[in-house]
Protein backbone atom coordinates (compact mmCIF):
# COMPACT_ATOMS: atom_id res chain seq x y z
CA UNK A 1 0.00 0.00 0.00
CA UNK A 2 1.13 3.27 -1.01
CA UNK A 3 2.29 5.82 2.01
CA UNK A 4 0.84 9.52 0.79
CA UNK A 5 2.19 12.81 2.09
CA UNK A 6 -0.41 15.95 1.02
CA UNK A 7 2.06 18.49 1.95
CA UNK A 8 4.90 17.02 0.25
CA UNK A 9 2.73 15.98 -3.04
CA UNK A 10 0.44 19.37 -3.02
CA UNK A 11 -2.78 17.24 -2.87
CA UNK A 12 -5.30 18.24 -0.54
CA UNK A 13 -6.11 15.31 2.25
CA UNK A 14 -9.11 14.15 0.22
CA UNK A 15 -7.37 12.85 -2.58
CA UNK A 16 -4.48 11.50 -0.92
CA UNK A 17 -6.25 8.02 -0.22
CA UNK A 18 -4.21 4.74 -1.31
CA UNK A 19 -6.23 4.57 -4.69
CA UNK A 20 -3.83 1.22 -6.47
CA UNK A 21 -4.46 -1.65 -3.75
CA UNK A 22 -2.72 -4.60 -5.16
CA UNK A 23 -4.18 -6.96 -3.01
CA UNK A 24 -7.65 -5.90 -4.66
CA UNK A 25 -6.68 -6.01 -7.88
CA UNK A 26 -5.10 -9.53 -7.64
CA UNK A 27 -8.02 -10.97 -5.45
CA UNK A 28 -10.18 -10.15 -8.58
CA UNK A 29 -7.65 -11.41 -10.97
CA UNK A 30 -7.71 -14.83 -8.97
CA UNK A 31 -11.73 -15.04 -8.30
CA UNK A 32 -13.46 -13.45 -11.40
CA UNK A 33 -14.32 -16.22 -13.74
CA UNK A 34 -16.85 -15.52 -16.35
CA UNK A 35 -19.56 -17.92 -17.44
CA UNK A 36 -21.26 -16.79 -21.20
CA UNK A 37 -23.97 -15.51 -19.35
CA UNK A 38 -21.88 -13.62 -16.98
CA UNK A 39 -19.79 -11.69 -19.61
CA UNK A 40 -22.47 -11.15 -22.14
CA UNK A 41 -24.36 -9.51 -19.26
CA UNK A 42 -21.28 -7.43 -18.71
CA UNK A 43 -20.35 -6.27 -22.47
CA UNK A 44 -24.27 -5.43 -22.35
CA UNK A 45 -24.14 -2.83 -19.49
CA UNK A 46 -21.12 -1.31 -21.46
CA UNK A 47 -22.86 -1.33 -24.66
CA UNK A 48 -25.42 1.00 -22.54
CA UNK A 49 -22.57 3.19 -21.64
CA UNK A 50 -22.24 2.29 -18.61
CA UNK A 51 -18.19 2.09 -17.21
CA UNK A 52 -17.61 -1.35 -15.86
CA UNK A 53 -16.16 -2.17 -12.24
CA UNK A 54 -13.05 -3.61 -11.73
CA UNK A 55 -14.83 -7.06 -10.67
CA UNK A 56 -16.48 -6.76 -13.79
CA UNK A 57 -13.08 -5.89 -16.16
CA UNK A 58 -11.87 -8.94 -14.06
CA UNK A 59 -14.17 -11.19 -15.59
CA UNK A 60 -13.44 -10.06 -19.14
CA UNK A 61 -9.72 -10.09 -18.75
CA UNK A 62 -9.77 -13.95 -17.12
CA UNK A 63 -12.47 -14.75 -20.24
CA UNK A 64 -10.14 -16.93 -22.17
CA UNK A 65 -12.10 -19.19 -24.61
CA UNK A 66 -11.72 -18.31 -28.14
CA UNK A 67 -16.08 -17.73 -28.38
CA UNK A 68 -15.87 -15.48 -25.39
CA UNK A 69 -12.90 -13.26 -26.68
CA UNK A 70 -14.67 -13.23 -30.23
CA UNK A 71 -17.92 -11.48 -28.35
CA UNK A 72 -15.52 -8.95 -26.29
CA UNK A 73 -14.36 -7.85 -29.60
CA UNK A 74 -17.66 -7.57 -31.38
CA UNK A 75 -18.93 -5.78 -28.10
CA UNK A 76 -15.67 -3.19 -28.27
CA UNK A 77 -16.45 -2.43 -32.43
CA UNK A 78 -20.43 -1.91 -31.62
CA UNK A 79 -19.18 0.30 -28.52
CA UNK A 80 -17.07 2.29 -30.82
CA UNK A 81 -19.48 2.42 -33.57
CA UNK A 82 -22.39 3.83 -30.91
CA UNK A 83 -19.71 6.78 -29.27
CA UNK A 84 -17.30 7.52 -31.73
CA UNK A 85 -19.07 6.55 -35.06
CA UNK A 86 -16.36 5.69 -37.35
CA UNK A 87 -14.11 8.84 -37.09
CA UNK A 88 -10.31 8.46 -36.92
CA UNK A 89 -8.40 11.39 -35.33
CA UNK A 90 -4.80 12.07 -36.69
CA UNK A 91 -1.96 13.65 -34.84
CA UNK A 92 1.99 13.67 -35.24
CA UNK A 93 4.36 13.62 -32.30
CA UNK A 94 7.09 16.12 -32.46
CA UNK A 95 10.44 15.56 -29.81
CA UNK A 96 11.55 18.60 -28.33
CA UNK A 97 14.33 17.53 -26.60
CA UNK A 98 15.77 14.41 -25.49
CA UNK A 99 18.01 15.06 -22.55
CA UNK A 100 16.74 12.97 -19.57
CA UNK A 101 18.29 12.38 -15.33
CA UNK A 102 16.65 9.04 -15.32
CA UNK A 103 17.92 5.86 -16.25
CA UNK A 104 14.87 3.28 -16.97
CA UNK A 105 15.42 -0.06 -18.03
CA UNK A 106 13.10 0.31 -21.50
CA UNK A 107 13.63 3.33 -22.84
CA UNK A 108 16.89 4.67 -25.21
CA UNK A 109 16.87 7.59 -23.83
CA UNK A 110 18.09 6.79 -20.31
CA UNK A 111 20.64 8.74 -18.83
CA UNK A 112 23.23 5.91 -19.23
CA UNK A 113 23.01 5.77 -22.98
CA UNK A 114 26.34 7.20 -23.72
CA UNK A 115 25.87 7.00 -27.62
CA UNK A 116 22.86 9.35 -27.93
CA UNK A 117 22.97 12.47 -29.25
CA UNK A 118 21.63 14.72 -26.44
CA UNK A 119 19.54 17.38 -28.63
CA UNK A 120 17.28 20.20 -27.61
CA UNK A 121 15.66 21.71 -30.53
CA UNK A 122 16.17 25.62 -31.04
CA UNK A 123 13.53 28.02 -31.33
CA UNK A 124 14.37 28.14 -35.19
CA UNK A 125 14.30 24.04 -35.23
CA UNK A 126 11.14 23.69 -33.81
CA UNK A 127 9.92 26.24 -36.38
CA UNK A 128 11.17 24.00 -39.31
CA UNK A 129 9.62 20.60 -37.85
CA UNK A 130 6.63 21.86 -37.59
CA UNK A 131 6.21 23.82 -40.92
CA UNK A 132 6.96 20.61 -42.46
CA UNK A 133 4.17 18.77 -40.52
CA UNK A 134 2.05 21.40 -41.75
CA UNK A 135 3.39 21.19 -45.77
CA UNK A 136 1.86 17.34 -44.57
CA UNK A 137 -1.45 18.56 -43.48
CA UNK A 138 -1.06 17.93 -39.66
CA UNK A 139 -2.96 19.94 -37.46
CA UNK A 140 -2.78 18.31 -33.76
CA UNK A 141 0.74 17.93 -32.45
CA UNK A 142 2.07 16.19 -29.17
CA UNK A 143 5.35 17.59 -28.08
CA UNK A 144 7.85 15.19 -26.12
CA UNK A 145 10.24 16.29 -23.85
CA UNK A 146 13.01 13.95 -21.44
CA UNK A 147 12.77 14.76 -17.39
CA UNK A 148 15.20 16.86 -17.10
CA UNK A 149 15.67 20.79 -15.44
CA UNK A 150 16.15 22.33 -18.69
CA UNK A 151 12.50 21.05 -19.53
CA UNK A 152 10.26 23.14 -16.64
CA UNK A 153 7.39 24.35 -17.08
CA UNK A 154 8.55 27.85 -18.10
CA UNK A 155 10.40 26.14 -21.03
CA UNK A 156 7.10 23.78 -22.18
CA UNK A 157 4.50 26.93 -22.48
CA UNK A 158 7.27 28.87 -24.17
CA UNK A 159 7.58 25.87 -26.97
CA UNK A 160 3.92 25.56 -26.78
CA UNK A 161 3.22 29.01 -27.34
CA UNK A 162 5.72 28.88 -30.61
CA UNK A 163 3.78 25.93 -32.06
CA UNK A 164 0.94 27.91 -32.58
CA UNK A 165 2.43 30.59 -33.69
CA UNK A 166 3.64 28.80 -36.52
CA UNK A 167 1.91 29.23 -40.18
CA UNK A 168 3.18 27.90 -43.18
CA UNK A 169 0.86 27.58 -46.49
CA UNK A 170 -2.76 26.74 -45.47
CA UNK A 171 -1.40 25.22 -42.30
CA UNK A 172 -1.69 25.91 -38.14
CA UNK A 173 -1.29 23.69 -35.67
CA UNK A 174 -5.10 24.26 -33.76
CA UNK A 175 -4.27 21.68 -30.75
CA UNK A 176 -0.67 20.94 -28.99
CA UNK A 177 -1.02 18.28 -26.27
CA UNK A 178 2.27 17.20 -24.01
CA UNK A 179 4.08 14.33 -23.10
CA UNK A 180 6.27 15.13 -20.02
CA UNK A 181 7.41 14.83 -16.49
CA UNK A 182 4.92 15.43 -14.00
CA UNK A 183 4.80 19.17 -13.02
CA UNK A 184 3.87 20.52 -9.61
CA UNK A 185 0.58 22.34 -9.19
CA UNK A 186 2.34 26.12 -10.11
CA UNK A 187 3.73 24.37 -13.06
CA UNK A 188 1.10 22.97 -14.48
CA UNK A 189 -0.49 26.51 -14.03
CA UNK A 190 2.18 28.20 -16.02
CA UNK A 191 1.99 25.47 -18.54
CA UNK A 192 -1.69 25.79 -18.96
CA UNK A 193 -2.04 29.48 -19.31
CA UNK A 194 -0.08 28.43 -22.84
CA UNK A 195 -2.90 26.58 -24.53
CA UNK A 196 -2.13 23.28 -24.00
CA UNK A 197 -4.47 20.69 -25.02
CA UNK A 198 -4.19 17.22 -22.78
CA UNK A 199 -1.31 16.72 -20.57
CA UNK A 200 -0.64 13.10 -20.63
CA UNK A 201 1.79 11.29 -17.75
CA UNK A 202 1.62 7.74 -18.09
CA UNK A 203 2.62 5.47 -15.46
CA UNK A 204 4.42 3.12 -17.12
CA UNK A 205 3.62 0.11 -14.67
CA UNK A 206 1.15 0.17 -11.57
CA UNK A 207 2.74 -2.76 -10.14
CA UNK A 208 4.98 -1.25 -7.10
CA UNK A 209 7.62 -3.68 -7.38
CA UNK A 210 8.44 -3.91 -11.14
CA UNK A 211 8.19 0.03 -11.12
CA UNK A 212 11.14 0.29 -8.37
CA UNK A 213 13.19 -2.56 -10.14
CA UNK A 214 12.45 -0.89 -14.40
CA UNK A 215 13.43 2.90 -13.03
CA UNK A 216 16.65 2.62 -11.55
CA UNK A 217 17.73 5.92 -11.08
CA UNK A 218 16.47 9.26 -11.47
CA UNK A 219 12.96 11.19 -10.32
CA UNK A 220 11.23 9.10 -12.11
CA UNK A 221 11.80 6.63 -9.11
CA UNK A 222 9.60 7.46 -7.11
CA UNK A 223 6.47 6.05 -7.60
CA UNK A 224 4.19 7.87 -5.91
CA UNK A 225 5.29 11.44 -7.30
CA UNK A 226 4.41 9.94 -10.91
CA UNK A 227 0.94 8.56 -9.64
CA UNK A 228 -0.43 11.87 -7.96
CA UNK A 229 0.68 14.09 -11.14
CA UNK A 230 -2.37 14.29 -12.56
CA UNK A 231 -3.82 15.36 -9.30
CA UNK A 232 -1.70 18.09 -9.28
CA UNK A 233 -2.79 18.80 -12.36
CA UNK A 234 -6.72 18.93 -11.44
CA UNK A 235 -5.63 20.81 -8.90
CA UNK A 236 -4.24 23.59 -11.41
CA UNK A 237 -7.51 23.02 -13.30
CA UNK A 238 -5.65 21.06 -16.18
CA UNK A 239 -8.55 18.88 -16.44
CA UNK A 240 -7.65 17.30 -19.92
CA UNK A 241 -5.69 14.53 -18.96
CA UNK A 242 -4.10 11.37 -20.43
CA UNK A 243 -3.20 8.23 -18.29
CA UNK A 244 -1.23 5.11 -19.72
CA UNK A 245 1.31 1.82 -19.06
CA UNK A 246 3.65 0.53 -20.92
CA UNK A 247 2.23 -2.84 -21.71
CA UNK A 248 5.17 -5.90 -20.95
CA UNK A 249 6.69 -4.61 -18.03
CA UNK A 250 4.54 -6.74 -15.86
CA UNK A 251 1.22 -8.87 -16.21
CA UNK A 252 -1.09 -7.25 -18.76
CA UNK A 253 -4.40 -7.79 -16.93
CA UNK A 254 -3.03 -6.51 -13.76
CA UNK A 255 -2.16 -3.18 -15.70
CA UNK A 256 -5.88 -2.66 -17.48
CA UNK A 257 -7.12 -3.26 -13.86
CA UNK A 258 -4.51 -0.56 -12.52
CA UNK A 259 -5.68 1.83 -15.51
CA UNK A 260 -9.16 1.46 -14.53
CA UNK A 261 -8.74 2.06 -10.92
CA UNK A 262 -7.02 5.29 -11.95
CA UNK A 263 -10.12 6.19 -13.91
CA UNK A 264 -12.38 5.74 -10.87
CA UNK A 265 -10.00 7.94 -8.40
CA UNK A 266 -10.04 10.91 -10.87
CA UNK A 267 -13.66 10.53 -11.03
CA UNK A 268 -14.85 10.19 -7.16
CA UNK A 269 -12.13 13.02 -6.58
CA UNK A 270 -12.41 15.50 -9.52
CA UNK A 271 -15.70 14.34 -11.37
CA UNK A 272 -13.59 14.00 -14.29
CA UNK A 273 -11.83 10.89 -15.85
CA UNK A 274 -8.95 10.99 -18.39
CA UNK A 275 -9.86 12.47 -21.51
CA UNK A 276 -7.18 10.18 -23.24
CA UNK A 277 -6.11 6.52 -22.20
CA UNK A 278 -2.64 5.16 -24.24
CA UNK A 279 -1.24 1.84 -23.82
CA UNK A 280 2.00 1.66 -25.78
CA UNK A 281 3.93 -1.75 -26.46
CA UNK A 282 7.26 -2.72 -25.55
CA UNK A 283 9.12 -1.76 -28.30
CA UNK A 284 13.35 -2.70 -29.02
CA UNK A 285 14.95 0.36 -27.68
CA UNK A 286 18.83 1.05 -27.02
CA UNK A 287 20.53 -1.76 -24.49
CA UNK A 288 16.93 -2.89 -23.46
CA UNK A 289 17.28 -4.47 -20.00
CA UNK A 290 13.54 -5.75 -18.66
CA UNK A 291 11.97 -8.98 -18.01
CA UNK A 292 10.68 -10.28 -21.58
CA UNK A 293 8.61 -12.92 -19.85
CA UNK A 294 5.54 -10.41 -19.28
CA UNK A 295 5.81 -9.12 -23.59
CA UNK A 296 1.98 -9.12 -24.92
CA UNK A 297 1.69 -11.11 -27.93
CA UNK A 298 -0.55 -9.81 -30.77
CA UNK A 299 -3.59 -11.69 -30.08
CA UNK A 300 -3.34 -10.65 -25.98
CA UNK A 301 -3.18 -6.94 -27.40
CA UNK A 302 -5.86 -6.82 -29.28
CA UNK A 303 -8.20 -8.69 -26.61
CA UNK A 304 -6.71 -5.84 -23.66
CA UNK A 305 -7.64 -3.10 -25.83
CA UNK A 306 -11.54 -4.14 -26.88
CA UNK A 307 -11.00 -4.90 -23.21
CA UNK A 308 -10.46 -1.25 -22.24
CA UNK A 309 -12.75 -0.25 -24.54
CA UNK A 310 -15.58 -1.61 -22.59
CA UNK A 311 -14.25 -0.87 -19.04
CA UNK A 312 -14.23 3.03 -20.25
CA UNK A 313 -16.80 3.75 -23.13
CA UNK A 314 -16.46 7.53 -22.93
CA UNK A 315 -12.72 7.66 -23.09
CA UNK A 316 -10.55 8.17 -25.77
CA UNK A 317 -7.82 5.88 -26.61
CA UNK A 318 -4.63 6.27 -28.62
CA UNK A 319 -2.77 3.57 -30.78
CA UNK A 320 0.35 4.78 -31.74
CA UNK A 321 3.42 3.71 -34.56
CA UNK A 322 5.52 1.65 -32.28
CA UNK A 323 2.83 -0.91 -33.90
CA UNK A 324 3.51 -2.36 -37.07
CA UNK A 325 0.51 -1.47 -39.89
CA UNK A 326 -1.32 -4.52 -39.86
CA UNK A 327 -1.64 -4.70 -36.22
CA UNK A 328 -3.10 -1.10 -36.06
CA UNK A 329 -5.01 -2.15 -38.80
CA UNK A 330 -7.06 -4.69 -36.77
CA UNK A 331 -6.65 -3.10 -33.35
CA UNK A 332 -8.27 0.26 -34.72
CA UNK A 333 -11.29 -2.09 -35.29
CA UNK A 334 -11.68 -2.57 -31.26
CA UNK A 335 -12.53 0.97 -29.92
CA UNK A 336 -9.15 3.25 -30.75
CA UNK A 337 -10.35 6.98 -31.87
CA UNK A 338 -6.64 8.01 -32.40
CA UNK A 339 -3.51 7.36 -33.63
CA UNK A 340 -0.19 9.09 -35.49
CA UNK A 341 0.56 9.57 -39.12
CA UNK A 342 4.01 10.06 -40.89
CA UNK A 343 5.68 9.65 -37.28
CA UNK A 344 9.27 10.14 -36.78
CA UNK A 345 10.72 10.64 -33.09
CA UNK A 346 14.47 11.21 -34.07
CA UNK A 347 15.79 14.45 -33.45
CA UNK A 348 15.06 16.90 -35.92
CA UNK A 349 13.86 13.71 -37.74
CA UNK A 350 11.04 15.45 -39.93
CA UNK A 351 13.06 17.29 -42.16
CA UNK A 352 16.45 14.39 -42.03
CA UNK A 353 16.39 13.07 -45.86
CA UNK A 354 17.78 9.79 -44.12
CA UNK A 355 14.92 7.40 -43.81
CA UNK A 356 16.81 4.41 -41.73
CA UNK A 357 16.24 4.16 -37.88
CA UNK A 358 18.91 4.70 -35.63
CA UNK A 359 18.47 2.46 -32.23
CA UNK A 360 21.02 4.73 -30.16
CA UNK A 361 19.46 8.03 -31.64
CA UNK A 362 15.87 7.12 -30.33
CA UNK A 363 13.76 6.40 -27.85
CA UNK A 364 12.38 2.94 -29.12
CA UNK A 365 11.75 1.76 -32.56
CA UNK A 366 8.71 2.34 -34.91
CA UNK A 367 7.13 -0.35 -37.01
CA UNK A 368 4.50 1.46 -38.93
CA UNK A 369 6.91 4.02 -41.16
CA UNK A 370 3.77 4.93 -43.37
CA UNK A 371 3.55 8.46 -44.50
CA UNK A 372 0.27 10.83 -43.27
CA UNK A 373 -1.02 10.76 -46.48
CA UNK A 374 -0.78 6.77 -47.08
CA UNK A 375 -2.41 6.74 -43.57
CA UNK A 376 -5.56 8.37 -44.90
CA UNK A 377 -5.87 6.57 -47.54
CA UNK A 378 -5.58 3.03 -46.30
CA UNK A 379 -8.22 4.84 -43.41
CA UNK A 380 -10.77 5.75 -46.56
CA UNK A 381 -10.05 2.37 -47.80
CA UNK A 382 -11.51 0.64 -44.28
CA UNK A 383 -14.06 3.64 -44.15
CA UNK A 384 -13.03 5.12 -41.25
CA UNK A 385 -13.00 9.17 -41.43
CA UNK A 386 -9.72 10.42 -40.81
CA UNK A 387 -10.42 13.37 -38.40
CA UNK A 388 -7.70 16.06 -37.59
CA UNK A 389 -10.85 18.05 -35.16
CA UNK A 390 -10.07 20.29 -32.18
CA UNK A 391 -13.60 21.90 -31.91
CA UNK A 392 -14.19 20.52 -28.30
CA UNK A 393 -10.97 21.54 -27.21
CA UNK A 394 -11.76 25.30 -28.41
CA UNK A 395 -15.26 25.13 -27.40
CA UNK A 396 -14.30 24.33 -24.19
CA UNK A 397 -16.17 20.90 -24.09
CA UNK A 398 -13.22 18.96 -22.03
CA UNK A 399 -12.93 18.01 -18.49
CA UNK A 400 -16.56 17.71 -16.65
CA UNK A 401 -18.23 18.98 -19.32
CA UNK A 402 -16.76 16.77 -21.97
CA UNK A 403 -18.05 14.18 -20.18
CA UNK A 404 -21.85 15.51 -20.02
CA UNK A 405 -21.58 15.41 -23.25
CA UNK A 406 -19.69 11.78 -23.94
CA UNK A 407 -21.25 10.05 -21.44
CA UNK A 408 -24.80 10.20 -22.69
CA UNK A 409 -23.14 9.09 -26.61
CA UNK A 410 -24.22 13.04 -27.71
CA UNK A 411 -20.22 13.64 -28.73
CA UNK A 412 -21.02 11.58 -31.79
CA UNK A 413 -23.49 14.46 -32.42
CA UNK A 414 -20.88 17.19 -32.96
CA UNK A 415 -17.97 14.74 -33.95
CA UNK A 416 -18.89 13.20 -37.01
CA UNK A 417 -20.11 16.58 -38.95
CA UNK A 418 -16.20 17.58 -37.59
CA UNK A 419 -14.72 15.19 -38.85
CA UNK A 420 -16.20 15.47 -42.49
CA UNK A 421 -15.46 19.18 -42.22
CA UNK A 422 -11.33 18.73 -41.11
CA UNK A 423 -11.20 15.95 -43.40
CA UNK A 424 -12.76 17.96 -46.57
CA UNK A 425 -10.10 20.87 -45.33
CA UNK A 426 -7.24 18.46 -46.00
CA UNK A 427 -8.71 16.95 -49.28
CA UNK A 428 -8.47 20.25 -50.32
CA UNK A 429 -5.06 21.75 -49.37
CA UNK A 430 -2.81 18.18 -49.26
CA UNK A 431 -4.17 16.00 -50.62
CA UNK A 432 -3.59 13.47 -53.99
CA UNK A 433 -5.96 13.34 -56.65
CA UNK A 434 -6.33 9.51 -55.73
CA UNK A 435 -7.13 10.13 -52.10
CA UNK A 436 -9.48 13.28 -52.75
CA UNK A 437 -11.76 11.39 -55.09
CA UNK A 438 -11.83 8.85 -52.34
CA UNK A 439 -12.34 10.89 -49.63
CA UNK A 440 -15.13 13.54 -51.49
CA UNK A 441 -16.89 10.26 -51.81
CA UNK A 442 -16.87 8.93 -48.26
CA UNK A 443 -18.31 12.51 -47.39
CA UNK A 444 -20.91 12.49 -50.38
CA UNK A 445 -21.85 8.86 -48.61
CA UNK A 446 -22.00 10.37 -45.06
CA UNK A 447 -23.87 13.39 -45.94
CA UNK A 448 -26.50 11.35 -47.77
CA UNK A 449 -26.99 8.78 -44.62
CA UNK A 450 -27.57 11.28 -42.66
CA UNK A 451 -31.30 12.42 -41.67
CA UNK A 452 -32.95 16.29 -43.18
CA UNK A 453 -31.86 18.65 -39.98
CA UNK A 454 -30.09 21.58 -39.13
CA UNK A 455 -26.74 20.04 -38.75
CA UNK A 456 -27.30 18.69 -42.07
CA UNK A 457 -28.21 21.76 -43.73
CA UNK A 458 -25.21 23.43 -42.11
CA UNK A 459 -22.48 20.54 -43.08
CA UNK A 460 -23.44 20.60 -46.28
CA UNK A 461 -23.46 24.93 -46.21
CA UNK A 462 -19.55 24.96 -44.60
CA UNK A 463 -18.55 22.05 -46.82
CA UNK A 464 -19.25 24.66 -49.91
CA UNK A 465 -17.49 27.32 -48.01
CA UNK A 466 -14.38 25.12 -47.49
CA UNK A 467 -14.25 24.45 -51.35
CA UNK A 468 -14.00 28.93 -51.79
CA UNK A 469 -10.90 28.34 -49.26
CA UNK A 470 -12.79 29.39 -45.78
CA UNK A 471 -10.99 27.50 -43.35
CA UNK A 472 -11.45 26.05 -39.58
CA UNK A 473 -15.14 25.61 -39.71
CA UNK A 474 -16.37 23.61 -37.11
CA UNK A 475 -19.47 22.87 -34.75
Amino acid sequence: MMKFTPEVYGIPDEAMKPFIDEDEINNYLKICHPSRNKLTCIIKKSLDKNRLSLEETAYLLNANEPEMIEEIKQGARELKRKIYGDRIVLFAPLYVGNQCINNCAYCGFKASNKNVKRETLTSKDLIEQIEHLECNGHKRLILVYGEHPDYDANFIADSVRSAYKVKKGMGEIRRVNINAAPLDVEGYKIVKESGIGTYQVFQETYHHETYNKVHQSGKKRDYDWRLTALDRAQEALVDDVGIGALFGLYDWRFEVMGLLRHVNHLEAVYNVGPHTISFPRIQNAYDLDIDKSHLVSDGDFAKLVAILRLAVPYTGMILTAREPAHIRDEIMQFGVSQIDGGTNIQMKGYTKKEKEQQLDEEQFVINDDRSLGEVIQELLDQGFIPSFCTACYRLGRTGEHFMEFSLPGFIKRYCQPNALLTLAEYLEDYASPETKEKGNKLIADKLNEMKENDIKKQLSEKLRLLKEKERDLYF
